[in-house]
């Protein structure tokens, strides 16, 4: 049996006469979001949960876990104290002094800040004016002990109530009185339904129009999660009315007022007769911002260019010594008489010859030239192709770390003739909104991307949108030249990309003289053994790999036994072990060397989603880890560790626009609900030098099949 101890984040069933239940728990120790279903008595959301039981794994819902049995851990309330004073909220207290005041005044410490400041000077360490400046800014922020005590009376754990008050300040109780919903805001692990628990313990009417409101916008947050970029209205009042269990013109009302206050947006979208649908204002705003400006661009003519496709060709031969094919020469010149065009092609196509011949003419004219990609290791890959210089999209726009806004916009446009924008498959409509106004309507825009990899993490498909719109020149690139034809990678991907099955047939990784490897095993729980052992011995013996830097291991999904999760587990056992410091207690689940990702875009640290890099140091006693991404270093609180996971395995999503020397790709019928066509070949196409599946024939077979993935609802298409 396993113990387990976390928060109870959400309840997503209770069995209307009896306590089974199915919830959602935050572990303490890795932050990690886990199924729990069993018998949870009283447990509300919000609670301390002591959880004895064992992991399953589901065939349909993945891995969770089965408890025997589960305790409700009463918080110490000076723990939520503890967590305020040493998040730096009060200035010269951090976690270390923190630790250092409770243990020496336990209860008692609050009524010294009030009543007795001089008694801070019986603490080791704290001088007269020290303990001068501690009390100044505790009088500050006096106000903070009643909003304590009267978050956890109005039933909020310490857990939260510090987070709370870090966020709102001394006023956070009459805020929340007026409306708990604005937690969701402002604390990412507090979603709808946790605030909507709290509002319920605070006496909030179920019908309140704030707590509609609030269950309509996290559905629509919900699904720009999901890629998309509106909902259906009909669909999206009836979920949120069932979820609520109120009647449905309840809800038409609060949508009208979300509606009414600028907050959504209703459209139509789509042929006729169209369907009602309801944006986020800033998506709706993207959507036609981004299908308004290109329009205004691509109506400026562009000036006659005196070349003809003989000097292009000498021109590319004679400064990257490659001869042009006939399809790449033709492209070349068609760009020269167009505003903007969009290239895609498969791996081996020439995508790369093509920008550095574009490159080239266009130096050749004179031009000005920026190249850009929406991730540092896209971008990095770019500027190493190229031997040009190659910036992220944030940082070409002049992203602001303070608020996250952009520097370079319609008013302050970018300094350039032609801006070439790589990977752009992986753009969503909010990073290409605020591109497109930088780009002077004066220059040339180049968009390059594979059109049948995953869509990008964020909302929207722009790339397969604009293409569809026929609003662009697009032009495939179809044609895979000799050297990619010798390559098994390419080859095999193509035939993904068609539907056809790669090449099974190679299983023997001893033989070491082939690129492309097929591991076959259906019990999902050996294939991950099969992955570590891999990763962790065979390959770096057989190809001289270096197991974190030069081996990623990708998968389909987060859950399961062949899950990002679980195998993150098995892979930090065995290529970075624990020595026995009990650093995995004092770095939340992370160690020093551990090959981690940052999770979501935070631009005051300039680190933004799917950024990999390595845990440097870990500082129990200040409760705070640094993690080196390519040399420089960047410092999270324990605090902030959520926006971290371990990256030895990550999901295939999150590898979009990456390379690497070597992939290891388990694909399984487990992950049956994410197997498709596209996340079979980005997958296969990550890995520049080897590439090997280990998994279930069946599987592989279900993923090519399936060319229809879940649509993404997005109106960009229709806007032109």
């Amino acid at each position: 049996m396993t113990t387990l101890q976390g928060h109870l984040e959400r309840i997503t069933y209770r069995h209307e006469s009896s306590p089974f239940t199915i919830a959602k728990v935050r572990l303490e120790e890795t932050h990690r979001l886990v199924t729990v279903i069993g018998a949870m008595p009283g447990a509300q959301p919000g609670d301390t949960l002591q959880i004895t039981g064992s992991w399953d794994t589901h065939p349909k819902y993945g891995q969770q876990f089965k408890a025997a049995a589960v305790k409700v851990i009463p918080v110490e309330p000076l723990e939520g104290i503890r967590k305020f004073l040493a998040s730096g909220f009060i200035k010269g207290i951090g976690p270390r002094m923190a630790g250092k005041l409770l243990s020496h005044f336990d209860a008692s410490l609050l009524d010294v800040f009030e009543t007795q400041p001089e008694r801070l000077l019986e603490v080791p360490g704290i001088g007269s004016a020290k303990a001068a400046r501690m009390a100044e800014a505790w009088r500050a922020h006096r106000d903070i002990r009643r909003a304590m005590l009267m978050l956890q009376a109005s039933g909020i754990k310490a857990y939260h109530a510090a987070k709370i008050i870090k966020a709102f300040g001394p006023e956070a109780v009459d805020i929340l009185r007026n409306d708990p919903f604005r937690l969701t805001a402002a604390i990412s692990e507090i979603d709808f339904f946790l605030a909507d628990s709290l509002a319920r313990r605070m006496g909030m009417d179920p019908a309140d129009l704030r707590r509609l409101q609030a269950c309509l916008l996290y559905l629509l947050e919900q699904a720009a999660t999901g890629g998309h970029t509106f909902s259906l209205r009909n669909e999206l009042l009836d979920r949120c009315a069932h979820i609520l269990q109120l009647p449905r013109e309840n809800v038409e009302t609060a949508l009208d007022s979300l509606g009414a206050a600028g907050l959504v947006v209703p459209d139509t979208v789509g042929d006729e007769p169209a369907p009602d649908v309801v944006y986020l204002k800033a998506l709706h705003e993207a959507e036609t911002g981004i299908a308004a400006r290109l329009s205004a661009f691509l109506s400026v003519p562009v000036p006659p260019v005196d070349i003809d496709p003989d000097k292009i060709a000498s021109e590319v031969v004679r400064k990257l010594a490659i001869e042009p094919s006939d399809m790449q020469l033709q492209i070349l010149t068609d760009i020269l008489s167009h505003r903007a065009v969009i290239i895609t092609g498969g791996p081996g196509t020439g995508k790369t010859t093509l920008i550095r011949s574009i490159c080239a003419v266009f130096e050749t004219l004179g031009r000005r030239i920026l190249l850009a990609a929406p991730t540092g290791r896209a971008a990095r890959r770019l500027s190493e192709v190229t031997r040009r210089k190659a910036s992220t999209i944030h940082r070409l726009l002049g992203c602001h770390l303070t608020d996250g806004q952009f520097e370079k916009n319609r008013d302050n446009p970018l300094d350039v003739d032609v801006l070439i924008i790589d990977e752009a498959s992986m753009v969503d409509v909010l990073l290409m909104n605020n591109l497109i106004r930088a780009v002077p309507m004066g220059s040339v825009l180049v968009l390059v991307g594979d059109v049948f990899q995953l869509p990008p993490v964020g909302p929207g498909n722009v790339l397969s949108d604009l293409i569809g719109s026929k609003a662009i020149p697009s032009f495939e690139l179809t044609e895979i030249f000799r050297q990619a034809q010798e390559s098994p990678i390419v080859m095999n991907a193509h035939k993904v990309r068609t539907g056809r099955l790669p090449d099974l047939t190679r299983q023997n990784i001893a033989d070491g003289d082939t690129e492309f490897y097929f591991i076959e095993q259906t019990d999902p729980a050996r294939a991950a053994e099969i992955a570590v052992s891999l990763c962790a011995e065979e390959l770096p013996s057989r190809f001289h790999l270096d197991p974190v830097r030069d081996i990623q291991v990708l998968t389909p999904m987060h859950k399961g036994q062949a899950g990002t999760i679980h195998l993150n587990q098995m892979l930090q056992n065995a290529l970075n072990p624990d020595t026995g410091q009990d650093r995995r207690k004092k770095g939340k689940g992370f160690r020093v060397g551990d090959k981690v990702m940052h999770l979501k875009n935070n631009y005051q640290k300039d680190v933004f989603n799917g950024d990999i890099g390595a845990v440097s140091t870990i500082d129990g006693e200040d409760e705070q880890l640094l993690v080196d991404y390519d040399g420089r270093e960047v410092e999270y609180r324990f605090e902030e560790l959520d926006e971290l996971t371990l990256a030895y395995a990550i999901s295939v999503h999150k590898s979009q626009g990456s390379e690497y020397p070597a992939v290891i790709v388990p694909l399984l019928t487990e992950h049956f609900i994410l197997l498709q066509r596209n996340l079979l070949y980005t997958a296969m196409t990550r890995g520049r030098r080897l590439v090997v599946l280990v998994g279930d024939r069946k599987a592989i077979e279900i993923a090519l099949k399936n060319d229809k993935p879940k649509q993404r609802l997005s109106g960009l298409a229709y806007r032109f």
